[in-house]
C-alpha cells in the first residue's frame, strides 16, 4: 500500500479494471463474515416473501365461503383456484427477465406493492369474474417477487455455509404458508374473507421500506456493466458488516477467474476459454486502452448471451430441464393436496369447516417442520441428496396413504402431515439449489423458468386432482401424487448436480 509522503496516511487502494470488477466482487463477498447486516437485509427481504406466501394460500381458506355466497360449482372452484397460479406462471417468466436487465431489487420493491393493492381490490368484489381478475394480477406479483428474492439472497451470501444462510432466508415462505393457514382457520369462520384480505393488503406498504434499505446486488451491477456502483456499493456492504462486528475485515483472496468443472463449462461463442476473465484480462494487459475497450466489449457479448437462448443451450439446458422437472414435481404435489384439502375434510369426511380448517392448518404446520430440518442440514447433506431424498420419502407416504390410509380424516391427517415433512423440505432447497446453477447475467432468468414450471405443477396438480376427486376416487388422487413425487425422485437421483461449498462463479461462469 502507498503512503502520501506530506499526510503519511495510507492512500486508499486502486480501483480494479472493470473487466476485473465481478471477480474483485465475487472475492470480496466471500471474506464477509456473518453480521447484523446480512441478518437485516435477509429479515426484510424475508418480510416481503413472508407476505407474498400469505397472500398465495388464502384462497384455499377462503374457497368454502366463496362456493356458498357465489353457489360455485367444482369447475369454477377449480379456477378461483388456479387463476392467481396462471399469473403466477406470467410473473416468473416475465419477472427473471426484468430482474436481470434492470435490478433485483427494484423488482421485489414493485412486486409487493402491486399485491398488497390488489388485496384491497379483492376484498371489493361481489362476483368471481372481478376476483379472479384481480387474483391473476396478484399473481403476477406473487409469482415475480419469490424467484427473483431468492435470487438476491444467493448473491450476497458467501459459499461457506451459503445453504444454511439461504435456506434459514427460505423458511419465511412456508411460515407464512402456515400463518396464513392460521389466522384463515380462525379469521374466516369468525369475520369472513374479506376481512382477511383487507389484513393482507397492509403488508404492500413494505415497498418502501425495501427501496430504501436494501441496497442491490454488487454481483449483478459489477456484471451489467456498472463497476463504479457495484465497487462503492460493496464498500458501503463492507462498512456496515465492519460496524456491525466490530473488527476489520480480513484481507480478501486474490481475485481468480471461475473454475467450473470441465463437463459444466460453458462452451465461449467467441472463441475465447470458458473462464473469459483470464483472457479479457490479458487483452487489457498488451494493448492498454484498446485491451480496455476489447474487455468491455466482452462484457457486453456475455451479457447479450444472457438471455433465453443460452438458457437452453451447453450445460445449463441440462440444468434448466431438471430443475424444471424438479419444481413441477414439488409443487404439482404440494399444491394437489393443499388446495384440496379444507374441501376434501368438509365434503369427504363432513367436518365443520372450522375443524377442516384446522385439520388442513396441522399439515401445513408439519412442512414448516420438514422445511426447518432441510435448511439446517442441507449444507451436511448436499443439495442433490436432499431433494432425492425427500421427493422419495413423500411418494412412499403418499402411496401409503392411496393404498391404505383413506377410509377416515384422522388417516388423511396423519399421512398427508408426514409427506408434507418431506415435500416442503425438497420444495424449499430447490428456492437454495437453482440460483446457484446459473451466471449472474442470467441467474434470475434460470430461478424464473423454475418458478415457471413451479407455476405450472401449481396450476395442474389442483386441476388433476379436483379431476379425480370429483370422480369420488379418493384413493387415486394420493396414488397420482405419490407417482409424480416418485418421478421427480428419480430426475434429482439421476440428473441433479451437487453444488454445495462452491462459489458461485465456479459453479456458472
Amino acid at each position: 500500500m502507498t503512503l502520501d509522503a506530506h499526510h503519511e496516511h495510507p492512500l486508499p487502494p486502486k480501483p480494479p479494471p472493470p473487466e476485473a470488477v465481478p471477480a474483485d466482487v465475487a472475492a470480496r463477498f466471500e471474506r464477509l463474515p456473518l453480521s447484523r447486516w446480512h441478518v437485516t437485509v435477509r429479515l426484510i427481504v424475508g418480510v416481503v416473501t413472508f407476505f407474498e406466501a400469505f397472500d398465495q394460500l388464502l384462497i384455499a381458506y377462503a374457497l368454502p365461503q366463496l362456493r356458498q355466497e357465489w353457489h360455485l360449482g367444482t369447475a369454477h372452484s377449480t379456477m378461483l383456484l388456479t387463476v392467481g397460479s396462471v399469473g403466477m406462471l406470467a410473473g416468473a417468466v416475465v419477472s427473471g427477465r426484468l430482474a436481470d436487465r434492470y435490478g433485483r431489487v427494484r423488482v421485489i420493491a414493485a412486486c409487493i406493492g402491486v399485491s398488497g393493492a390488489c388485496n384491497l381490490l379483492l376484498t371489493l368484489c361481489t362476483a368471481p369474474e372481478p376476483f379472479m381478475a384481480a387474483r391473476f394480477v396478484q399473481g403476477l406479483a406473487i409469482g415475480g417477487e419469490v424467484p427473483v428474492a431468492a435470487t438476491f439472497i444467493a448473491e450476497i451470501t458467501r459459499s461457506h455455509r451459503r445453504g444454511r444462510f439461504v435456506l434459514l432466508y427460505e423458511l419465511v415462505f412456508p411460515a407464512g404458508l402456515t400463518v396464513g393457514a392460521l389466522l384463515a382457520a380462525w379469521l374466516v369462520p369468525l369475520l369472513g374473507w374479506r376481512w382477511m384480505f383487507a389484513l393482507a393488503a397492509l403488508p404492500g406498504l413494505l415497498c418502501l421500506l425495501v427501496r430504501r434499505r436494501v441496497p442491490e446486488s454488487p454481483r449483478w451491477l459489477a456484471d451489467h456493466g456498472r463497476p463504479d456502483e457495484a465497487l462503492r456499493g460493496m464498500a458501503r456492504i463492507e462498512a456496515e458488516v465492519e460496524k456491525a462486528t466490530g473488527a476489520p475485515l480480513p484481507p480478501p483472496a486474490a481475485p481468480r477467474p471461475a473454475t467450473p468443472h470441465p463437463d459444466t463449462a460453458p462452451a465461449s461463442d467467441s472463441g475465447r476459454p470458458p473462464g473469459g476473465g483470464q483472457a479479457r484480462g490479458g487483452g487489457q494487459a498488451r494493448g492498454g486502452g484498446g485491451g480496455a475497450r476489447e474487455g468491455a466489449r466482452a462484457q457486453d457479448r456475455d451479457r447479450a448471451r444472457g438471455g433465453l437462448r443460452e438458457l437452453m443451450s451447453g450445460p445449463y439446458r441440462r440444468r434448466t430441464v431438471v430443475v424444471g422437472m424438479l419444481w413441477f414435481a414439488g409443487y404439482f404435489v404440494n399444491y394437489g393436496i393443499t388446495s384440496w384439502l379444507p374441501t376434501i375434510y368438509e365434503t369427504r369426511y363432513h367436518l365443520p369447516l372450522s375443524d377442516a380448517l384446522l385439520y388442513s392448518t396441522v399439515t401445513s404446520c408439519a412442512g414448516l417442520l420438514g422445511c426447518a430440518l432441510v435448511a439446517l442440514t442441507v449444507d451436511v447433506v448436499g443439495r442433490r441428496r436432499t431433494v432425492t431424498g425427500c421427493l422419495g420419502l413423500s411418494a412412499a407416504a403418499l402411496l401409503a396413504l392411496g393404498l391404505f390410509g383413506g377410509d377416515s380424516a384422522g388417516h388423511v391427517l396423519v399421512w398427508t402431515s408426514l409427506a408434507a415433512v418431506f415435500f416442503f423440505g425438497s420444495n424449499i432447497c430447490l428456492y437454495l439449489y437453482t440460483p446457484e446453477l446459473f451466471p449472474t447475467r442470467m441467474r434470475a432468468l434460470g430461478s424464473s423458468v423454475g418458478g415457471a414450471l413451479n407455476r405450472v405443477g401449481v396450476i395442474s396438480g389442483p386441476i388433476v386432482v379436483g379431476a379425480v376427486y370429483a370422480g369420488g376416487r379418493l384413493g387415486a388422487v394420493f396414488l397420482s401424487l405419490a407417482g409424480v413425487a416418485a418421478v421427480g425422485a428419480l430426475t434429482a437421483g439421476l440428473g441433479a448436480e451437487e453444488t454445495a461449498g462452491r462459489r458461485l462463479e465456479d459453479i456458472a461462469p
